[in-house]
């Protein structure tokens, strides 16, 4: 079996990777200094990791889900921890 590139990972193997790099560019975006092109540009670039992280949300759910209950993972019940 042929070994998966990085570049061919799943959303949610690389959520990590997308949120830290959408956290810099609200910091960049927040300071305010990019000239309005760049931000223009960094504002499309932090919409689409937005768009990455729900997929990669919505994924690792879905799996969960799974998990929960294998035979019916549409109404499978979310895991609600103890209070403490």
């Amino acid at each position: 079996m042929a070994k998966k590139s990085p570049t061919s990972e799943s959303p949610v193997a690389q959520f990590e990777q997308s949120l830290q790099e959408l956290e810099q560019l609200v910091t960049t975006l927040e300071a305010g200094e990019l000239p309005l092109e760049q931000s223009l540009s960094a504002y499309e670039r932090g919409v689409g990791l937005y768009r990455q992280c729900q997929q990669a949300l919505e994924q690792a759910q879905l799996r969960v889900n799974l998990l929960n209950d294998p035979a019916q993972p549409d109404t499978a019940v979310a895991f609600d921890p103890p209070s403490a």
